[in-house]
Protein backbone atom coordinates (compact mmCIF):
# COMPACT_ATOMS: atom_id res chain seq x y z
CA UNK A 1 0.00 0.00 0.00
CA UNK A 2 1.36 3.40 -0.94
CA UNK A 3 2.10 5.96 1.75
CA UNK A 4 -0.52 8.77 2.19
CA UNK A 5 2.27 11.38 1.86
CA UNK A 6 3.02 10.09 -1.63
CA UNK A 7 -0.66 10.43 -2.58
CA UNK A 8 -0.63 13.99 -1.24
CA UNK A 9 2.50 14.82 -3.21
CA UNK A 10 1.06 13.42 -6.41
CA UNK A 11 -2.12 15.44 -5.89
CA UNK A 12 -0.08 18.60 -5.53
CA UNK A 13 1.95 17.86 -8.63
CA UNK A 14 -1.16 17.14 -10.65
CA UNK A 15 -2.81 20.34 -9.43
CA UNK A 16 -0.56 22.57 -11.44
CA UNK A 17 2.70 22.42 -13.41
CA UNK A 18 4.20 25.54 -11.84
CA UNK A 19 3.19 26.39 -8.29
CA UNK A 20 5.99 28.95 -7.98
CA UNK A 21 4.53 30.78 -10.98
CA UNK A 22 1.14 30.97 -9.20
CA UNK A 23 2.89 32.44 -6.16
CA UNK A 24 4.63 35.03 -8.35
CA UNK A 25 1.37 36.09 -10.01
CA UNK A 26 -0.48 36.29 -6.71
CA UNK A 27 2.30 38.35 -5.08
CA UNK A 28 2.40 40.69 -8.08
CA UNK A 29 -1.35 41.34 -7.88
CA UNK A 30 -1.01 42.28 -4.22
CA UNK A 31 2.17 44.34 -4.62
CA UNK A 32 0.96 46.22 -7.72
CA UNK A 33 -2.60 46.62 -6.47
CA UNK A 34 -4.53 45.36 -9.49
CA UNK A 35 -4.91 42.56 -12.00
CA UNK A 36 -4.20 44.98 -14.85
CA UNK A 37 -0.88 46.11 -13.39
CA UNK A 38 0.21 42.52 -12.74
CA UNK A 39 -0.81 41.59 -16.28
CA UNK A 40 1.36 44.36 -17.73
CA UNK A 41 4.32 43.26 -15.59
CA UNK A 42 4.11 39.68 -16.85
CA UNK A 43 3.04 40.41 -20.42
CA UNK A 44 -0.32 38.72 -19.92
CA UNK A 45 -3.97 39.79 -20.13
CA UNK A 46 -5.92 40.72 -16.99
CA UNK A 47 -8.27 37.80 -17.65
CA UNK A 48 -5.29 35.40 -17.68
CA UNK A 49 -4.16 36.72 -14.31
CA UNK A 50 -7.71 36.41 -12.96
CA UNK A 51 -7.99 32.81 -14.14
CA UNK A 52 -4.62 31.97 -12.53
CA UNK A 53 -5.79 33.34 -9.18
CA UNK A 54 -9.09 31.46 -9.53
CA UNK A 55 -7.18 28.20 -10.11
CA UNK A 56 -4.94 28.93 -7.14
CA UNK A 57 -7.92 29.56 -4.84
CA UNK A 58 -9.68 26.45 -6.14
CA UNK A 59 -6.59 24.35 -5.47
CA UNK A 60 -6.20 25.71 -1.95
CA UNK A 61 -9.92 25.62 -1.22
CA UNK A 62 -9.95 29.12 0.28
CA UNK A 63 -10.61 32.69 -0.80
CA UNK A 64 -7.38 34.70 -0.98
CA UNK A 65 -8.63 37.99 -2.40
CA UNK A 66 -11.79 40.01 -2.07
CA UNK A 67 -12.27 41.80 -5.37
CA UNK A 68 -14.23 44.93 -6.29
CA UNK A 69 -14.22 47.15 -9.34
CA UNK A 70 -11.83 49.56 -7.62
CA UNK A 71 -9.68 47.51 -5.26
CA UNK A 72 -8.57 44.12 -4.01
CA UNK A 73 -8.37 43.14 -0.37
CA UNK A 74 -6.50 40.25 1.20
CA UNK A 75 -8.44 37.78 3.30
CA UNK A 76 -6.82 36.38 6.45
CA UNK A 77 -5.94 33.28 4.45
CA UNK A 78 -4.61 35.46 1.66
CA UNK A 79 -2.36 37.33 4.10
CA UNK A 80 -0.95 34.07 5.45
CA UNK A 81 -0.44 32.70 1.95
CA UNK A 82 1.27 35.91 0.81
CA UNK A 83 3.80 35.75 3.64
CA UNK A 84 4.55 32.11 2.90
CA UNK A 85 4.76 32.76 -0.86
CA UNK A 86 7.21 35.63 -0.40
CA UNK A 87 9.40 33.50 1.85
CA UNK A 88 9.38 30.60 -0.62
CA UNK A 89 10.10 32.83 -3.62
CA UNK A 90 12.97 34.47 -1.73
CA UNK A 91 14.40 31.04 -0.91
CA UNK A 92 14.14 30.05 -4.57
CA UNK A 93 15.97 33.20 -5.63
CA UNK A 94 18.72 32.52 -3.10
CA UNK A 95 19.06 28.89 -4.22
CA UNK A 96 19.31 29.81 -7.89
CA UNK A 97 21.80 32.58 -7.16
CA UNK A 98 23.92 30.13 -5.18
CA UNK A 99 23.90 27.44 -7.87
CA UNK A 100 23.91 29.48 -11.08
CA UNK A 101 26.74 31.70 -12.19
CA UNK A 102 24.65 34.45 -13.78
CA UNK A 103 27.73 35.25 -15.87
CA UNK A 104 29.82 35.93 -12.75
CA UNK A 105 32.39 33.21 -11.93
CA UNK A 106 31.86 32.16 -8.32
CA UNK A 107 32.13 29.17 -6.03
CA UNK A 108 34.66 26.45 -5.25
CA UNK A 109 36.84 25.20 -8.12
CA UNK A 110 38.65 21.91 -7.46
CA UNK A 111 41.84 21.64 -9.50
CA UNK A 112 44.16 18.65 -9.78
CA UNK A 113 47.63 19.27 -11.22
CA UNK A 114 50.79 17.21 -11.64
CA UNK A 115 53.21 17.72 -8.77
CA UNK A 116 56.13 19.45 -10.50
CA UNK A 117 54.21 21.32 -13.16
CA UNK A 118 51.61 22.37 -10.65
CA UNK A 119 54.14 23.78 -8.20
CA UNK A 120 56.36 25.45 -10.79
CA UNK A 121 53.86 26.59 -13.42
CA UNK A 122 50.26 26.53 -12.16
CA UNK A 123 50.57 27.70 -8.56
CA UNK A 124 52.52 30.86 -9.52
CA UNK A 125 49.56 31.87 -11.72
CA UNK A 126 46.90 31.51 -9.03
CA UNK A 127 47.55 34.90 -7.45
CA UNK A 128 46.70 36.65 -10.69
CA UNK A 129 43.66 34.44 -11.26
CA UNK A 130 42.10 35.08 -7.85
CA UNK A 131 42.67 38.81 -8.26
CA UNK A 132 40.77 38.65 -11.54
CA UNK A 133 38.00 36.46 -10.10
CA UNK A 134 37.74 37.17 -6.37
CA UNK A 135 34.50 35.20 -5.96
CA UNK A 136 36.15 31.92 -7.04
CA UNK A 137 37.70 29.73 -4.35
CA UNK A 138 40.48 27.64 -5.91
CA UNK A 139 40.98 24.29 -4.17
CA UNK A 140 44.17 22.87 -5.75
CA UNK A 141 45.67 19.43 -5.17
CA UNK A 142 49.13 18.56 -6.49
CA UNK A 143 49.70 14.89 -7.25
CA UNK A 144 50.93 12.74 -10.10
CA UNK A 145 48.19 10.22 -9.32
CA UNK A 146 45.15 10.14 -11.57
CA UNK A 147 41.87 11.49 -10.27
CA UNK A 148 38.35 10.48 -11.30
CA UNK A 149 36.92 13.61 -12.93
CA UNK A 150 33.71 11.90 -14.01
CA UNK A 151 33.32 10.59 -10.47
CA UNK A 152 33.50 14.09 -9.03
CA UNK A 153 36.95 13.97 -7.41
CA UNK A 154 37.91 17.23 -9.13
CA UNK A 155 36.40 19.77 -11.52
CA UNK A 156 39.45 19.87 -13.78
CA UNK A 157 42.74 18.00 -14.03
CA UNK A 158 45.86 19.36 -15.74
CA UNK A 159 47.83 16.48 -17.19
CA UNK A 160 50.69 15.68 -19.56
CA UNK A 161 51.22 13.37 -22.48
CA UNK A 162 48.90 11.01 -24.36
CA UNK A 163 45.44 10.59 -22.90
CA UNK A 164 43.27 7.52 -22.64
CA UNK A 165 40.04 7.50 -24.62
CA UNK A 166 37.32 9.00 -22.49
CA UNK A 167 33.95 10.71 -22.60
CA UNK A 168 35.53 13.68 -20.82
CA UNK A 169 36.29 16.94 -22.60
CA UNK A 170 39.95 17.73 -23.29
CA UNK A 171 41.44 21.10 -24.13
CA UNK A 172 45.08 21.64 -25.00
CA UNK A 173 46.68 24.28 -22.80
CA UNK A 174 50.20 24.19 -24.21
CA UNK A 175 53.20 21.94 -24.45
CA UNK A 176 56.63 21.56 -22.93
CA UNK A 177 59.86 20.35 -24.51
CA UNK A 178 61.74 17.57 -22.78
CA UNK A 179 65.48 17.66 -22.37
CA UNK A 180 68.24 15.30 -21.25
CA UNK A 181 70.39 16.88 -18.53
CA UNK A 182 73.15 16.16 -16.06
CA UNK A 183 75.20 18.18 -13.58
CA UNK A 184 78.72 19.44 -14.38
CA UNK A 185 80.00 17.39 -11.44
CA UNK A 186 78.52 14.16 -12.82
CA UNK A 187 79.93 14.83 -16.28
CA UNK A 188 83.35 15.62 -14.84
CA UNK A 189 83.30 12.30 -12.97
CA UNK A 190 81.73 10.02 -15.59
CA UNK A 191 82.32 11.81 -18.89
CA UNK A 192 79.89 13.43 -21.32
CA UNK A 193 77.82 11.17 -23.61
CA UNK A 194 78.34 12.27 -27.21
CA UNK A 195 75.85 9.87 -28.82
CA UNK A 196 72.63 8.34 -27.48
CA UNK A 197 74.20 4.87 -27.29
CA UNK A 198 76.72 6.21 -24.78
CA UNK A 199 73.89 6.36 -22.23
CA UNK A 200 74.23 2.59 -21.76
CA UNK A 201 77.42 3.37 -19.84
CA UNK A 202 75.75 5.94 -17.59
CA UNK A 203 73.36 6.08 -14.67
CA UNK A 204 70.01 7.27 -16.06
CA UNK A 205 67.24 8.46 -13.78
CA UNK A 206 63.75 7.66 -15.01
CA UNK A 207 60.10 8.08 -14.10
CA UNK A 208 58.51 5.30 -12.09
CA UNK A 209 54.80 5.63 -12.88
CA UNK A 210 53.30 3.14 -15.29
CA UNK A 211 52.21 5.58 -17.96
CA UNK A 212 55.81 6.79 -18.40
CA UNK A 213 57.58 5.65 -21.57
CA UNK A 214 60.13 2.92 -20.77
CA UNK A 215 62.53 4.33 -23.37
CA UNK A 216 64.07 7.67 -24.34
CA UNK A 217 63.47 8.82 -27.95
CA UNK A 218 66.16 10.19 -30.23
CA UNK A 219 66.62 11.09 -33.91
CA UNK A 220 69.66 10.56 -36.12
CA UNK A 221 69.72 11.74 -39.74
CA UNK A 222 65.93 11.89 -39.88
CA UNK A 223 65.47 8.44 -38.38
CA UNK A 224 63.69 8.17 -35.04
CA UNK A 225 64.73 5.49 -32.58
CA UNK A 226 64.49 4.81 -28.87
CA UNK A 227 66.84 3.48 -26.23
CA UNK A 228 66.11 1.63 -23.03
CA UNK A 229 68.02 3.19 -20.15
CA UNK A 230 68.61 2.15 -16.56
CA UNK A 231 69.89 3.72 -13.40
CA UNK A 232 69.97 3.59 -9.61
CA UNK A 233 66.87 5.71 -8.86
CA UNK A 234 63.37 6.19 -10.25
CA UNK A 235 60.87 8.83 -9.14
CA UNK A 236 57.25 9.72 -9.78
CA UNK A 237 57.87 13.39 -10.63
CA UNK A 238 60.28 15.46 -12.69
CA UNK A 239 61.19 17.82 -9.87
CA UNK A 240 62.69 14.96 -7.87
CA UNK A 241 64.58 13.70 -10.91
CA UNK A 242 65.94 17.17 -11.57
CA UNK A 243 67.10 17.49 -7.96
CA UNK A 244 68.84 14.11 -8.14
CA UNK A 245 70.54 15.14 -11.37
CA UNK A 246 71.77 18.37 -9.73
CA UNK A 247 73.20 16.26 -6.92
CA UNK A 248 75.24 14.34 -9.49
CA UNK A 249 73.36 11.06 -9.08
CA UNK A 250 72.86 10.58 -12.81
CA UNK A 251 71.44 11.77 -16.12
CA UNK A 252 67.72 12.40 -16.49
CA UNK A 253 65.16 13.39 -19.11
CA UNK A 254 62.48 15.79 -17.87
CA UNK A 255 60.25 18.67 -18.94
CA UNK A 256 62.23 21.81 -19.69
CA UNK A 257 59.96 23.83 -17.37
CA UNK A 258 61.36 21.93 -14.36
CA UNK A 259 65.04 22.55 -15.18
CA UNK A 260 65.12 25.83 -17.12
CA UNK A 261 66.29 27.75 -14.06
CA UNK A 262 68.99 25.22 -13.21
CA UNK A 263 70.27 25.26 -16.80
CA UNK A 264 70.40 29.07 -16.80
CA UNK A 265 72.36 28.97 -13.53
CA UNK A 266 74.80 26.33 -14.80
CA UNK A 267 73.71 23.69 -12.31
CA UNK A 268 72.54 21.40 -15.13
CA UNK A 269 73.82 20.93 -18.67
CA UNK A 270 71.63 19.89 -21.65
CA UNK A 271 72.93 16.77 -23.39
CA UNK A 272 72.49 15.20 -26.84
CA UNK A 273 70.50 18.14 -28.18
CA UNK A 274 71.60 17.30 -31.73
CA UNK A 275 69.67 14.05 -31.34
CA UNK A 276 66.54 15.53 -29.78
CA UNK A 277 63.56 14.47 -31.96
CA UNK A 278 61.47 17.50 -31.06
CA UNK A 279 60.58 15.68 -27.87
CA UNK A 280 57.52 17.46 -26.44
CA UNK A 281 54.65 16.65 -24.13
CA UNK A 282 51.29 18.28 -24.58
CA UNK A 283 49.54 19.76 -21.55
CA UNK A 284 45.77 19.30 -21.35
CA UNK A 285 42.88 20.35 -19.18
CA UNK A 286 40.48 17.45 -18.63
CA UNK A 287 36.96 18.14 -17.42
CA UNK A 288 33.29 17.28 -17.81
CA UNK A 289 32.08 19.42 -20.70
CA UNK A 290 28.63 20.40 -21.84
CA UNK A 291 26.43 23.42 -22.30
CA UNK A 292 26.15 24.08 -18.55
CA UNK A 293 29.87 24.47 -17.91
CA UNK A 294 30.21 26.61 -14.75
CA UNK A 295 31.63 30.05 -15.42
CA UNK A 296 34.36 29.51 -12.81
CA UNK A 297 35.63 26.46 -14.71
CA UNK A 298 35.36 28.11 -18.12
CA UNK A 299 37.34 31.21 -17.16
CA UNK A 300 39.98 29.14 -15.35
CA UNK A 301 40.63 26.98 -18.41
CA UNK A 302 40.71 30.06 -20.67
CA UNK A 303 43.13 31.73 -18.25
CA UNK A 304 45.52 28.75 -18.23
CA UNK A 305 45.38 28.37 -22.01
CA UNK A 306 46.37 32.02 -22.39
CA UNK A 307 49.17 31.89 -19.82
CA UNK A 308 50.59 28.44 -20.59
CA UNK A 309 50.08 28.53 -24.33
Amino acid sequence: MREPRIFALNAKLEAGPDRARSMELFSAVVDLGSFSAAARAFGLTPSAISRAIDRLEARLGVRLLLRSTRSITLTAEGQAYLQAARRILSDLDDAELHVADHGVPRGRLRVSAALSHGRLCVVPLLGEFVRLYPQVLVDISLSDGLVDIAGGQADVAIRFGPLADSTLTVRKLGETRRVVVASPAYLARRGTPLAPEDLHEHDCLNFSFRRAEPVWPFRREGHDFALSVTGPVEANNGETLAELAMQGVGITRVGLFSVAGAIAEGRLVPLLEAYNPGDVEQIHAIFVGGSNLPARLRVFIDFLAQRLG
